[in-house]
């Protein structure tokens, strides 16, 4: 690719990771304005945020398989065109079904960042092209933070229809880009779906993001909450099977039973149950009316900025972290993200009586996740052949959309028990326990990526 070509193809890649990313967490900030613009209850409302992970986990392997086919552009194109249809869908006048269904379109697109890395590893200079990759990851991340106090402000402003304009403004913006930009798939590449994996896993990740995000089943049916967990469980391994017997698998299980695959994803999947979790609290902590004893009572669209700093520093570490590479390896600078996230949870145990304290913990987060974002696909990517680059983030970040939901549950779960009998908000104990939680998560993450650092060494130096 021409120098002048790839000059484009670098803000190109960016902006539709960032895109994708934002619109997709635009249900966060407008649950309660949903619930009360359509008249339905907080628990149908969240299904808004539900539905576009839950869409975004099953087509991010479907789309990772199609774009290691040779028709990555046309896939691109295609999946950017279902997002601006479901965004139109967000902003007419049309019941609330309707809304859930551009919501589930809009999910849809959070399978194009893994196609984004591999049109970056297939088009531009290896070294480069890590750098790019590496900042495409960050981006995914800090895109919440980017979109949640935009939509806040507009739903303010506007409603909830004002602040989905935002989301078909700027995925138009994305498509036209994709269009101009995106170049096609190196020849020779083909690619076919396992169209029966990919109804078990859809089955299987709605049973989970289900039960994650259904936090009254499990307080008040517990055996039912557990029965449906065994079926998600079952559903799993035969999705595994299948996978392993099929000649054209959605995703190569085999390839995840390499020792530096396999702890990688276990490492994104515990590491990003804490990091979602530390969100979660900070942003509900922030919103708690003083009445409760603590919290700031802030609104939805200032405690969206409590977001900035983990959006800005989330970046800066995403630029720094290429350098950093030349001299620590990636596995390292995962086992220290980690254990800078654990640092964030240690602040905010220890200090959140004042707003500033607050931001400080949430820019840690964000420093952290940043690391974290840009070492993971150097790990994964080490042993993965660049016709597979797609697939095999795809899988990792279906690893990444189960941990955030389960982090979102667990710390949902930790705070509802410590809410007292007739009491609306949880004891300030609560939170506290919630992040001794998170503090052990970030552990186990940590010392998974020191034996991956280790496994590394000893080949390195046999």
């Amino acid at each position: 690719m021409a120098r002048s070509e790839a000059r484009l193809l670098v803000p190109a890649l960016m902006f539709i990771a960032l895109v994708v990313a934002a619109v997709a967490s635009l249900g966060t900030p407008l649950i309660t304005s949903v619930a009360t613009s359509f008249h339905v209850s907080l628990g149908s409302a969240q299904w808004t945020l539900t539905v576009a992970l839950l869409s975004g986990a099953v087509a991010t392997p479907v789309l990772g398989r199609l774009g290691a086919g040779p028709h990555r552009r046309a896939t691109i194109l295609a999946t950017l065109a279902v997002v601006v249809a479901g965004s139109a869908l967000t902003v007419l006048p049309l019941p609330f079904a309707w809304l859930l269904a551009g919501r589930a379109a809009q999910g849809v697109g959070l399978g194009l960042t893994a196609l984004m890395m591999g049109v970056a590893r297939d088009h531009l200079p290896e070294k480069r092209s890590a750098a790019v990759i590496a900042l495409i990851s960050v981006v995914s991340i800090i895109g919440a933070g980017v979109g949640y106090p935009l939509a806040a402000l507009l739903a303010e402003l506007g409603g909830v229809r004002a602040a989905y304009g935002l989301g078909l403004i700027v995925t138009a913006a994305a498509l036209l880009t994709a269009w101009r930009s995106m170049p096609e798939a190196p020849e020779g590449r083909s690619a076919h779906v396992d169209v029966a994996g990919a109804v078990v896993l859809a089955a299987a990740l709605f049973l989970v993001l289900f039960l994650a995000g259904e936090r009254n089943l499990w307080s008040r049916h517990l055996a039912v909450a557990a029965g449906l967990a065994v079926v998600a469980v079952v559903l799993l391994c035969v999705w595994a099977v299948i996978e392993l017997r099929s000649t054209t698998p959605l995703v190569d299980v085999r390839a995840v039973r390499r020792p530096a695959v396999a702890g990688a994803n276990l490492a994104m999947f515990v590491g990003g149950i804490g990091m979602y979790l530390l969100l979660t609290l900070i942003t509900r902590y922030a919103q708690t009316p003083h009445g409760a004893g603590y919290g700031f009572g802030l609104t939805t669209f200032v405690a969206g900025l409590v977001l900035i700093p983990f959006s800005v520093l989330g970046f800066v570490a995403g630029k720094l972290t290429p350098r950093v590479r030349t001299r620590i390896a990636d596995p390292l600078l995962l086992a220290g993200s980690a254990a800078i996230v654990g640092g964030g949870f240690a602040l905010f145990a220890a200090a959140r009586s004042d707003l500033a304290e607050l931001f400080a913990a949430m820019g840690v987060l964000g420093f952290g996740v940043g690391g974290f974002s840009a070492a993971m696909p150097g790990v994964i990517l080490a042993v993965t052949p660049k016709s597979e680059t797609s697939s095999a983030m795809s899988f990792n970040y279906v690893v990444r959309s189960v941990g955030y939901s389960l982090g979102s549950a667990i710390g949902g779960l930790i705070l509802t028990a410590g809410t007292g009998p007739g009491h609306l908000f949880p004891d300030d104990s609560a939170y506290t326990t919630a992040a001794l939680v998170g503090i052990g998560a970030m552990a186990i993450t940590t010392l998974t990526s020191l034996a991956l650092a280790r496994q590394r060494s000893s080949e390195t130096n046999p």
